[in-house]
Parts: structure tokens; C-alpha cells; sequence
């Protein structure tokens, strides 16, 4: 692999680049257009219903992230747990308020608005609701909580949908009506929607590219910048449809081309090992643990990361002819609010779907959503798959838990032992 002066990045990569770029602008200019804002969450979060009342998003973990990519995480984690916040909270949460008592300064260098309203949809992931119960008593915003059952079972009754849509209709759209000064607008939100499902389509072409060999894309270090307009402030936008677009003819040339995914060291060269990785990835270190899988050769061909925003290939589409129902059901759909079962199952299909080699989940030390039952899971897939898994752990945001030296032994023993296997299976 030829080694560049500086990491590279594919267009599309250089566009939700520059379309989160703008968003912040629009966020840091807001004091003085007037817009309001509203903070939620990338699992369950309401978009389209949001850009219905013209309120703009603002998703705390994708603060989180950015300033973890641009090395500043480590400061504000510091200042979080100096304040009293221990070791074992979510990173995410720590780093979020560092950086609130840091002067709210966001990861691009501007400054956020304060939050005109909270709007907590529990997906699954109890930290959110302790989350917002600190930046309520930081920034004295109201609340409103859009309470989403768990899915046990995988599957989605009529009571637990309509449960949602209730509260829609009572709590939510009320909320927003208050805030926005503007009377809830159906028609508006059926438009925003039409939007969402043209978007996904694509999206999901793009993930399923992933079964060709060689895949032309990496659905895991690659994917997480092709989620992000869809997973942040762009779904349901004209924007998001033709960065969608733009990305299919895109990775639809890859393939006519033959070539690989790119990473932030070019295009790899040959596809030696397809992987299927469950958990988020570490951010602090996101180039050099992308790495150590390029430089194997190892491609991910299908992560649950790129899913925590949306099981968007399982068959979901936001629909505009059941515009409530439908946010309910993404709601419901979210991977962080499945049961072991359901994600079990899911893992062992990308497995067979993708033609995976094996394996691999990244066990985030300050994430319950994802860390617990892991092994539980890696046991399940080895046997439903009939693939070998392997187990290696590191942090989101927190530098102090990526040990570079234990990642790399354990990714090159995994893909040693994928080749002694392979070895074995010709001889």
C-alpha cells in the first residue's frame, strides 16, 4: 500500500464534510438569525419532525465524536470527572459536558446555542435519560421525553406503536409547537419523510455493495462517514438525497473499476480477510485503528455501528402516508433498542449474507448498550455462523483505553489464525 503525505478521503467523504461544516455554522449563527434548536440523540431521533417546525438538530454524541477525532476529548473528560463524574460513565456523556463548561465551544471552533428544548427519545440506552437530567440542570431547558419500549422479542406489536404514537400526539408535537411558535404541519412532515426513504434506499445499495468481492467499500471504518448526514441533521433534506445519490454512482464505479474501499492510506490493494465487527469504533485513534485492519487487508463488509441510526437493510422506510406510525416504528426499529436474540441473529446473517471470514466485536469499556452480552454474542454467532469470532476492547472518546500495542497483537493473531484456517481448508 502506497503510503500518502496526508490521509485521504474519497468525494463523498469531502462532502458530509462540508454539509457538517455548514451545519455548525447555521448552529453558531443562530443567536443572532433566531433559529431555535432543539438536542436529541442519533438512536430514535425525530429529524423530520423537527425540520417540519424548522428547528435545528443537535446530537450531543456527534459533538462527542468530532472533538474526539480532532484530539480534544482528553480535556474535557478530565474537567467532567474532576467535577465528580467517575471513571465507568459514558465517555460521550463525560466529554459532552467538558466541554459545555469549556465555553460550549463545539468541535468545528464555534460555539453552540444553548438547547431551546431537550427532546429525549429513549431508545434503549438508559445513560440518555441521566444524560439530560444533567443538561437540564445546567442549562435550565425544558424537557420532553418520547419513552420508546424495548423490543424483547424482535418484533413490533400494534400496542407498542401505538404507545408511541400517543405520545407524539400529546407530548411531542405540543413541545414543539411551544417552542417553534408554529402550528404542527402534516402535509410539511409527509414532504420531510418522502425525503428520508429516497435517501435510505441508496444508503442501503451502498451497504449491501459490500457482497461484492472485492467489496468497494468498508462497512465499518469507511460507513460511519456515510451514515453521518442520515444519522445527524440531514435526514429527510434535499441535501441528504443528492449526497445519496452522488454516493451510489460513486461506489457503483468502485465496482465497475474493481477496486477496494478507500482508506485514509488509499485504496487497499487486496482483499484478504472480510469481516463483520459489532460495536462502535474508538474515535480518539480512528486513523491508526483503521489502519491496522488496512494494512491486513481486512475489509468490513458489515457492522451493527452503521445501524444504530437505523436498521435501514433489514427493510424499514420512513413512510409519508403513515407519517406518526412510521416515526414510531423507526423508533421501536433502532439496533440499540434489540434484544441479544435479535442481534445475535443479525450478526450471524451479515455473517452468511456477506460471505465473512469471521468476526470481530470492539468491547467499549463506558457503553452498555453495546458492551453488555458480548460475549454472550461472540459465543452465538461462532456457532450459528460456524465462523471464528474474535474480542478486542478500547473506548469512544476516552484516549486513556486504546492501547495500541494489545489491539494490534490481537487483530494480527485474529487474522493469523483466519489464514491457518484458510490454509487448512484448501489443504
Amino acid at each position: 500500500m502506497t503510503i500518502p503525505t496526508k490521509s485521504q478521503k474519497d468525494d463523498s467523504q469531502l462532502r458530509q464534510k462540508t454539509m457538517i461544516a455548514r451545519h455548525f455554522d447555521r448552529l453558531a449563527a443562530a443567536p443572532e438569525t433566531g433559529e431555535k434548536n432543539v438536542y436529541t440523540f442519533v438512536p430514535g431521533n425525530l429529524t423530520e419532525l423537527l425540520l417540519s417546525f424548522d428547528l435545528l438538530p443537535v446530537l450531543p454524541e456527534i459533538n462527542s465524536l468530532q472533538s474526539a477525532m480532532r484530539g480534544k476529548t482528553a480535556e474535557y473528560i478530565s474537567i467532567a470527572e474532576k467535577l465528580g463524574h467517575s471513571e465507568d460513565v459514558c465517555t460521550y456523556v463525560k466529554s459532552d459536558i467538558g466541554m459545555m463548561k469549556s465555553g460550549n465551544i463545539g468541535p468545528t471552533g464555534q460555539r453552540l446555542p444553548n438547547p431551546d428544548l431537550l427532546l429525549l427519545s429513549y431508545t434503549g440506552c438508559f445513560t440518555f435519560l441521566k444524560w439530560f437530567e444533567l443538561l437540564r440542570e445546567e442549562y435550565h431547558a425544558p424537557v420532553a421525553m418520547l419513552h420508546v419500549p424495548y423490543q424483547p422479542d424482535g418484533r413490533i406489536t400494534p400496542a407498542m406503536r401505538d404507545y408511541v404514537v400517543k405520545q407524539l400526539k400529546d407530548d411531542i408535537i405540543p413541545a414543539l409547537e411551544r417552542i417553534s411558535g408554529r402550528a404542527y404541519d402534516e402535509d410539511k412532515l409527509r414532504e420531510h419523510l418522502k425525503l428520508s426513504a429516497q435517501a435510505e434506499d441508496d444508503l442501503v445499495w451502498v451497504l449491501q455493495s459490500a457482497k461484492h468481492k472485492p467489496s468497494p467499500i468498508d462497512a465499518y471504518f469507511g460507513a460511519v462517514y456515510y451514515v453521518g448526514p442520515i444519522f445527524s441533521a440531514f435526514r429527510g433534506t434535499e441535501g441528504a438525497v443528492a449526497y445519496y445519490q452522488a454516493l451510489r454512482a460513486e461506489i457503483a464505479e468502485r465496482i465497475r473499476e474493481g477496486k477496494g474501499p478507500v482508506t485514509p492510506d488509499g485504496d487497499i490493494e487486496k482483499e484478504r480477510f472480510r469481516v463483520v465487527v459489532e460495536g462502535p469504533p474508538n474515535w480518539t485513534s480512528f486513523r491508526q485503528f483503521w489502519k491496522m485492519f488496512a494494512d491486513e487487508g481486512a475489509v468490513a463488509v458489515a457492522s451493527t455501528y452503521t445501524k444504530v441510526g437505523g436498521v435501514y437493510d433489514a427493510g424499514f422506510r420512513h413512510d409519508p402516508s403513515r407519517p406518526l406510525e412510521s416515526l414510531a416504528e423507526y423508533c421501536l426499529g433502532c439496533y440499540t433498542n434489540l434484544g441479544l436474540p435479535t442481534r445475535i441473529e443479525m450478526l450471524a446473517q451479515y455473517v452468511r449474507d456477506y460471505e465473512a471470514d469471521g468476526f470481530l466485536i470492539n468491547s467499549v469499556k463506558s457503553c452498555n448498550s453495546f458492551s453488555a452480552g458480548q460475549l454472550h454474542i461472540l459465543r452465538e454467532v461462532e456457532k450459528r455462523s460456524g465462523k471464528p469470532g474474535g474480542f478486542i476492547e478500547s473506548d469512544l472518546v476516552d484516549p486513556r483505553y486504546f492501547s495500541a500495542a494489545n489491539i494490534k497483537n490481537r487483530l494480527e493473531s485474529y487474522f493469523q489464525m483466519l489464514e491457518q484456517k484458510r490454509l487448512g481448508g484448501a489443504a
